[in-house]
């Protein structure tokens, strides 16, 4: 079935829902590591306190990209994804900054990240089923600029709150901020609101009759899902094996950072690691604007890859983007002044926008269309493995290593970034199509 072509406005549209995910992923991002220090953490701990995002992603997004392949209801294969899993989200958000001990706080990141697993690889195989195909790479850079810009929001909402008369030494029984409460109630309202406005703007198309009857003959089961998940590994294209490894570094230097970043801030420009201190609020504060800066770097250089990637290629765009990050990674450790910080986040927003986006261009010239679901799916686990990885490993080396600093741990990523470009490069793209807008 020919696809209808979509103005950019409705590309746009479509991709609204991904504000409101991402922003969800932001407040994580940005606060959850300051929430277990305030709830009494030990640092060498945090990457454990992280694994639900990693383990919910390896455990949902590959079983839920398969049911919706399989999927048919009057809404469509993939919206019952989005708008459960926006639900799920919304609750979580509400209840995560009221969290009066570190276990209930790390319980409700495990159901946060299932809910946002299950609206994710659906999201991503949406773009395939909607978009023709030459429209695609502006589809998932429209989802990779949404990105940069739900997340710049998210990072400086609590700063945004102190500019507007907020105290940020306001903190409740537990310590947790005021201004991170009040971010997360804006977050709940975003990640349902933007889902359902997408869905009802940019519904799904009809599936065509011979699919249509393909799923009346083999309907939806859960042990359907689990053997179509199995034939996928099976017979998964050797280009996108390759891939495993670049996804390998970039993943894991990225969730290291985000673990780590607001104790280096704190260490190297306000001389604390004590997380109850007037100090550390402060450089939470400070960790969130340079977010929100490299996630608005992310922004712009979404809509800047898109020619990029048309003209040089995906591959050799992202190998670029990769190089950017993990230099500004390296030079982290060593920045003691806010500018100089402000600077690095350009190498890390460019990386992010391209992390966000030319991989999954990529990935759609190596799968088959009808499988898009369960092979975005088991993309994820590229993802996510990585995520587990570092939060399983870093634990044994932080102190023996790494000598307890943060900041080597940033530079870590920096040189695993420098090697994801490289193991980039590497990556065969036989029978890949070139991207095109």
């Amino acid at each position: 079935m020919e696809r209808p072509r979509l103005s950019l406005p409705r590309i746009v549209e479509m991709n609204l829902g991904f504000l409101g995910l991402q922003f969800s992923f932001g407040l994580q991002q940005a606060n959850m590591g300051p929430i277990y220090g305030y709830l009494g953490a030990d640092e060498a701990s945090l990457p454990l306190l992280w694994l639900a995002g990693p383990v919910t992603g390896l455990l949902v997004q590959p079983l839920i990209g398969a049911m919706s392949d399989r999927t048919s209801t009057r809404l469509g294969r993939r919206t019952p994804y989005f708008l459960v899993g926006a639900m799920l989200c919304s609750l979580c958000l509400f209840a995560m900054p009221y969290s009066p001990t570190l276990w209930i706080a790390a319980s409700l990141l495990w159901i946060l990240d299932a809910a946002n697993n299950v609206t994710m690889e659906p999201y991503r195989a949406y773009i395939g089923d909607r978009l023709r195909e030459d429209q695609r790479a502006v589809g998932f850079l429209t989802q990779s600029a949404f990105t940069g810009l739900a997340q710049t929001l998210s990072y400086l909402s609590p700063s945004l709150l102190v500019w507007a008369g907020f105290s940020k030494d306001a903190v409740d029984a537990n310590g947790i901020p005021d201004i991170t409460r009040i971010a997360f109630v804006v977050g709940a309202v975003l990640s349902l609101s933007t889902i359902v406005w997408s869905v009802m703007r940019v519904p799904e198309l009809p599936l065509p009759p011979e699919e249509q009857a393909r799923l009346d003959a083999d309907p939806l089961t859960f042990r359907g899902a689990l053997s179509d998940l199995r034939l996928a590994l099976v017979e998964m294209p050797r280009p996108m094996r390759q891939l495993a490894l670049a996804m390998l570094c970039q993943w894991y230097a990225m969730f290291a950072y985000w673990q780590f970043i607001a104790f280096a801030v704190a260490r190297r420009l306000y001389g604390t690691g004590d997380a109850g201190s007037a100090g550390f609020r402060d450089a939470v504060l400070t960790t969130g604007q340079l977010g929100a800066f490299y996630n608005a770097v992310a922004f712009v250089a979404a809509l800047a890859l898109m020619p990029l990637a048309k003209r040089f290629g995906a591959k050799h765009v992202h190998a670029v983007c990769l190089a950017a990050s993990g230099v500004a990674m390296l030079a982290i450790p060593n920045l003691a002044t806010e500018p100089a910080l402000f600077v690095a986040m350009l190498g890390i927003g460019i990386g992010w926008a391209s992390m966000m986006g030319n991989p999954y261009i990529m990935l759609t010239g190596m799968i088959p269309p009808e499988r898009y679901g369960v092979y975005m799916g088991i993309f994820n686990m590229f993802i996510v493995i990585p995520m587990m990885i570092e939060s399983l490993t870093v634990p044994l080396f932080y102190h023996r290593l790494l000598a307890g600093d943060p900041g080597h741990v940033i530079a870590l990523g920096g040189v695993l970034m420098l090697l994801g470009a490289v193991a980039t490069v590497a990556v065969r793209e036989r029978g890949l199509p070139a991207p095109a807008l």
